[in-house]
């Protein structure tokens, strides 16, 4: 008789998730402080202005401001976040007279 052999079980198929790195925010967005800006393995970014660096080294906004890059002189990227100017919307003024005391 005609027999198949059962076939033996491949050794493949298995895979890691993909780790979501690489820049989250660009060049000119305004991001609020605690904003992750870049996630990445080593120190391939560095940290500028108003931002710091996450166990993990991921890149991350001390302030809220705007997104800015540029290059350092060994000519590596540094990402900086530049402050947004506070605007003065009006003042309040007090010219209420203090209640007389209820006797």
């Amino acid at each position: 008789m005609a027999h198949k052999k059962g076939g033996g079980s491949s050794r493949n198929g298995r895979d890691s998730a993909g780790r979501r790195l690489g820049l989250k925010r660009n060049a000119g967005q305004v991001v609020l402080a605690g904003t992750i800006i870049v996630r990445q393995r080593g120190t391939r970014i560095l940290a500028g202005e108003n931002v710091g660096v996450g166990r993990d080294h991921t890149l991350y906004a001390l302030r809220s401001g705007t997104v800015a890059f540029d290059k350092t002189r060994g000519d590596r990227s540094r990402v900086n976040v530049l402050e947004l100017p506070v605007l003065r919307v009006g003042s309040v003024e007090m010219d209420a007279e203090p209640a007389p005391a209820a006797d």
